[in-house]
């Protein structure tokens, strides 16, 4: 599995908040949003189904090459952290557009719907 870790003195992640991905799902804009959770998370709470890339964090090096690096791309996990190092991982290896959802699928329950689980 890939090391998680966040590099010391740490890095600045370009993100979205919540509010900007429902936006950008409503508006049909085009993007491309990565789960980078366990399969068994997906089950207990997700984001509405938007044609999601499902990716584990631990195989994201091996299957970059799913990603359109042309592409805006939305990367996701719980709170945020795995999917904080993944878009940090997406933008050394040239995915200029790669953004983080701050807060992850936690927020989204916190901010936009409630009726999701807390896990």
């Amino acid at each position: 599995m890939a090391d998680i870790t966040p590099s010391p003195g740490g890095q600045d992640t370009p993100e979205i908040t919540v509010a900007e991905l429902k936006t950008s799902l409503e508006t049909g804009e085009r993007f491309v949003l990565v789960d980078v959770r366990e399969p068994f998370e997906r089950k207990i709470a997700d984001l509405p189904e938007a044609g999601q890339l499902r990716i584990p964090v631990g195989e994201i090096e091996s299957r970059l090459d799913e990603i359109d690096s042309a592409e805006r791309i939305v990367v996701y996990c719980r709170t945020g952290s795995r999917s904080g190092w993944a878009t940090r991982l997406l933008k050394e290896r040239g995915f200029e557009e790669a953004f983080n959802l701050k807060g992850g699928v936690m927020a989204w329950r916190d901010e936009i719907d409630p009726t999701l689980r807390a896990y």
